[in-house]
Parts: C-alpha cells; structure tokens; sequence
C-alpha cells in the first residue's frame, strides 16, 4: 500500500479494503465495483475487466507485479476497458458469482480471478491468472486484452447473446440443484449419513492422514462430522481418522512450529509444505476440531494443538478492542514464505554444531532443503517421545533444550521482514471464532478462552450489528461497511449460541433468536430455501441464491440449518425445526448424489436424526443438556 514510481494514486485510494489499497498505486486506471464503473462502460460501450482476489493471495501479487505493475498492460486497459477490482472478502457474493461463470467456461477456477463481463455486469469470458505475455500455455495480457476488445466491437451481438446464454444457464443450474422434497425421511437420512462416511474411509490417506491428493486442504469442517458420527454411532474409525489428520497437521509444515497458527493448504501430500497465507477461518475451525477431538479422545496432542492456535491468535490476529483480523500474507520480501523457511547453515551458526544439528534433525532440516534453494519448512518428522528415544536424551531434557531454542528462532525470525497483515474485520470469520473459543474454553477448561469470545461478539454487537438488527460485513479503520451475507448472520448465530451454551446467560440466547429471525426475513425466497446475498438494485443484481456445499468453510446455508435445529431444541418451538427440515430437504438430491461435499450439512442431519450433539458437556453450574 505504498506509493510507487512517485505516480499519483488511481481510485482505490479512498477505500478501506487492504486488497483494493494495495492497488491504489498501480498505472492501471482501477474503479471500485460500483455505479460509477457501469455508467462509464455503458456511456462508452466498453466491456468491464473484473478482478478479484485478496489482500494475502500469493499469485494476486504475482500478477500484480507482472501485469498490472505494467506501463504497456495499463495503457491497454485504460484505453479498451473499465476496470474494476474486488476484494473476495468483502464481496463474496460477486465472487461466488463470477467464479460460477469462470468454472462453467474453463472447467477450472481460482484467484486472481480475471472475468470479462458487458456493461450489463453479464459474463462472456474469464480466466484465473493471466501473466504480461503468453507463457506456460497461457494467454498474455498483451494479447488477450486488445484480442477480446476487438471481438466486442466487431462481434458485439454475438458476445452479448453468449453472455446472455451463459447466465441463463448458470440461473437454470441453480434451479435445477432444488430437489423440491419437502423432507428427508429418516431411512434415507440415515442411509446418506452411512454412504458419507464410508466415502470418507475410501478417500482417507491411510499414508499421510487427510483426504485424496495433493494439494490438500485442512477441511475442519469433515473432522468435525467425522467426531460426531464416530461418538453416536461407535466407529472408532471415526476418531483415529480426525485424530491422524490433526496430528499430521500439528507436525507438518502446514503448521508454524515456531509461531503456531496453520497456513492455508499444503501444495504435497504429507501437509510438509504450505501456501503460507494464515487465514483467520482455518485457525477458528482448527481450534474447533481439535478441542473436539481432546474431549472425546483424551489424546494430549489435540489439546496441544488447540492451545497453540489459541497462543498464536490471542498474540498475533486479535485487534485491541477484542475482535480478531482476517489474515496474515504468504510473501515477504516479494517471495512467498520467506518469513517461515530457514537453512541449515542458519541453525548450525546460531546453535553451534552439535546443536545446531540435533535441531535440525528434530526440525526436519537437510543442507539440500525440502522447500527452494535450500530452503527449509520446518515440520516434526517424529514426536517428542521418539525423538528423544532415537537421540537417547530425557523427555524433559528435550522439552527444556526446545523451547530454548524456538524462544531463540523466534527472537532471530522477528528481524525479517514480517507478512503483511490484513486488518480488516470480517463478522462471519469472527463469529465461527467465537464458537470455537466459547466451546474450547469450556472443553479445555480455559475461562480466558470464554472472556476472549466475549469480547469479541461485544465488538461485533458495538460496530457490526446496526439499530434494526441488519449485520454489516466488514470494519476497518473506524468505518463499518456493506450488508452482512448469509454467512455472516449464520456464523453470528453460531457464536451466540456456543456463548450461551458456555455461560448460561440469557442475553446470548436471545441475541442467537433475534439475528437468527432477521435471517430468515432477508434471505428466505419464494422456493423456501434461502438466498446468500439480498438484491442490490444498483448494482443491477438480482439475490443470490445459497450454495449448500462446504468450500473452506461451513457454508452459510449449512450453518443456517443447524441454527434451525439448535435453536428450536432450545426454545422448544417446532416452527423452527420445520424450518430447518424444509431447508435441509430443499439439498436431499445433492445429499444422496455427494455427500462428503455437504459435511457441516451432514452434521446437522445427524443432528435432527439422533438426540442433538453427542459432544453435550456441562458447563460450570449449567445444565448438561442444552441441545
């Protein structure tokens, strides 16, 4: 976000997102979304280059510093287009949106996201990352954007038909994921449940833990259906799978061994090395999990992994009035995972041979390197137990020599240059956060963890939550911006929910009820499903509709269901377990076709199925059947 080549700055300088203030700088001459872009595209009958990624993407900088960094690539699209970036984060509608088109014309789909649309905001072409000229198969700027420009001017009715044909199907294809069953009975409940977790079974990397091939991403979501459906159905399977997975993430290079949190996937099969970026949703829904997995197993390297997510949110990701950021970058020093990697000659001269060298074996540490140039993630090949067997040291004595020497590596890595910090507040990441801390608290026995959610939902209340009871999406920078989505509100009942389950105050029950109400009277639709975002009339854009299936996160209709579900347990109201029975019968034909796709929607039929949450525990003074 700092001024470059001494230009003056483009649009994007008056907005708050860190992703579109990266970019304030850059030749290109950037809009934000909004009425002035499409008013310019349609008064000069130019198509729109959307671009949409986010602040912590590593191939968003890349492209940025290839392309649109570029004198030669700017000139080209101020002259032929209007250009408009996006950050994801804060409109995850939009993104869902075009990335639907993006995957339905080329089979594939990421970030950057790169979409052509007319000046009718219709989608005709897209792509992920595009470099400055045409290498590696793929298309250059300088190529593309004066190809695509021409087609528009000279073929325009033809583009304008096919954009017009593409969003006709993508509407027809949303339509047609509607089962229109008013219900799952429960022989077929039961049979979906049965059928996704034995999928799970056959997909499990009995090797390396996880599921399928690499890349490979933490999917907390799967671990906590899994710890379910193993405690009421007695599949000790269950537990050694979640249990397996943990594990190999709190000794893998996807884990930070020395500041802790989890990076985003592992580009490998045995979760050694990551893309870097730490994302506030992974950390929530891993703390989650493994909490989860500590109380139902008794198995101390859960609740290790646990407490260390929770060190390295409460030092790094918690803003000074008590809500959490939404993410830490990949890169520094322009390359990505600088900040994390290490060579052995580092750790021979800070430690001396001997130790130096005990550390790096205990780190997985070769002169070779496992990551680039003789570069290091570092990761625990053995447990501590058998580490000090193999080297035939005491456990204790091991356990002293390494927490000397991370303060140590810490002190040293502290002098690099640290990833930026993206300080934007986003609710629906913060109330699965709150869940998790209000539930980890109680499981862990930690009342910091409790106070820390407190806290956090009092941010949210004070800044987020407005007089009507509408949520607002993101706060940076003391302003509170753009109606809350689906996710957001789902996630906010949630929180509330675990919040009173762990304190028994009442104000949390209510709170969970009253955003729960004002939900359902923003999102609900005429086909008694639900929407995930509401019309923005401005912008041209009709509502759009929920997507059930988890991405990395529970999605906002999953959670919605379970609220349902929870909240009429609690408050004995039928109306609401209908509720949730018409929207998980709404998703009955995409259960039965891929379960394991809905696996937060799975839990909450099972859920409904059996007597509520086998995880029910008693908070302090409370009653041990809340659910």
């Amino acid at each position: 976000m700092t001024k470059k080549n001494n230009r003056q700055p483009n649009r994007l300088i008056k907005e708050k997102s860190p992703y579109l203030l990266q970019h304030a700088y850059n030749p290109v001459d950037w809009y934000p979304w909004g009425e002035e872009a499409f008013r310019k595209a349609k008064e000069e009958n130019k198509p729109l280059f959307l671009s949409i990624g986010y602040s912590t993407c590593h191939w968003c900088h890349v492209m940025e510093n290839d392309s649109f960094e570029d004198e030669d690539v700017a000139a080209l699209l101020n002259k032929l287009y209007v250009a408009v970036k996006v950050d994801r984060e804060e409109r995850p509608d939009l993104d869902q949106q075009y990335m639907a088109a993006c995957q339905a014309l080329t089979g594939q789909g990421g970030w950057p996201l790169t979409v052509f649309l007319t000046p009718d905001l219709m989608p005709f072409y897209a792509g992920t990352f595009f470099p400055k000229v045409s290498r590696y198969g793929i298309s250059g700027m300088l190529e593309i954007l004066p190809r695509i420009s021409d087609y528009w001017i000279k073929e325009n009715g033809r583009v304008v038909q096919a954009a017009e044909e593409l969003t006709g199907a993508l509407n027809r294809l949303a339509a047609d994921s509607r089962s229109g069953q008013s219900e799952l009975l429960e022989d077929q409940g039961r049979q979906i449940l049965s059928k996704a977790y034995a999928q799970m079974k056959q997909n499990f990397d009995q090797k390396d833990a996880g599921f399928g091939a690499a890349p490979k991403f933490p999917a907390p979501h799967q671990l906590l259906f899994l710890l379910r459906y193993g405690a009421k159905h007695e599949e000790s399977a269950a537990f050694e799978m979640v249990e397996k997975t943990l594990q190999a993430f709190h000794r893998g290079g996807i884990f930070d061994q020395l500041g802790f949190g989890i990076h985003r996937y592992s580009v490998d099969s045995k979760w050694l090395v990551p893309h870097f970026e730490k994302m506030l949703y992974d950390q929530a829904l891993t703390l989650l999990a493994a909490a989860e997995a500590y109380h139902l197993t008794g198995n101390i390297e859960m609740r290790d992994l646990a407490k260390n997510i929770v060190t390295y949110l409460f030092r790094d990701m918690q803003a000074p009035g008590g809500a959490f950021y939404a993410a830490e970058d990949a890169d520094s020093e322009g390359e990505e995972g600088t900040f994390y990697v290490w060579r052995l000659a580092e750790l021979l001269e800070l430690f001396g041979p001997e130790q130096g060298q005990l550390l790096a074996d205990y780190y997985g540490v070769t002169r070779e390197g496992n990551f680039e140039k003789g570069l290091n993630v570092l990761s625990r090949p053995h447990s501590d137990p058998e580490f000090a067997s193999l080297k035939g040291l005491d456990e204790e004595e091991l356990h002293n020599l390494l927490q000397t020497a991370r303060i140590k590596m810490l002190e040293v890595r502290a002098e690099r240059e640290k990833p930026f910090l993206d300080d934007k507040v986003i609710t629906a990441w913060n109330g699965l956060l709150i869940a998790a801390l209000a539930r980890a608290g109680v499981l862990l026995e930690e009342p910091d963890y409790i106070k820390q959610a407190e806290r956090a939902a009092a941010f949210i209340a004070e800044h987020l939550i407005l007089p009507d009871g509408q949520l607002q999406r993101r706060y940076r920078d003391q302003q509170a911006a753009i109606s809350g989505f689906l996710d957001d509100y789902a996630a906010m009942v949630w929180a509330y929910l675990e919040l009173y389950r762990a304190t028994l105050k009442e104000e949390y029950l209510k709170t969970a009820t009253a955003i729960n109400k004002k939900m359902i009277e923003l999102f609900g639709n005429q086909w008694g499903t639900l929407n995930y975002s509401r019309a923005v009339e401005r912008e041209g854009l009709a509502p759009l509709e929920a997507e059930a299936y988890d991405g990395a996160i529970p999605s906002g209709f999953s959670m919605a269901v379970m609220n349902q579900f929870r909240l009429g347990r609690l408050l004995q109201e039928d109306g609401l377990q209908q509720s949730g029975i018409k929207l998980l019968g709404a998703q009955a034909k995409n259960l039965k076709k891929q379960p394991t796709a809905y696996a937060y929607l799975l839990t909450a039929l099972d859920y409904r199925l059996t007597a509520g949450d086998s995880l029910t525990y008693c908070p302090a003074g409370g009653n041990c059947d809340l659910e």
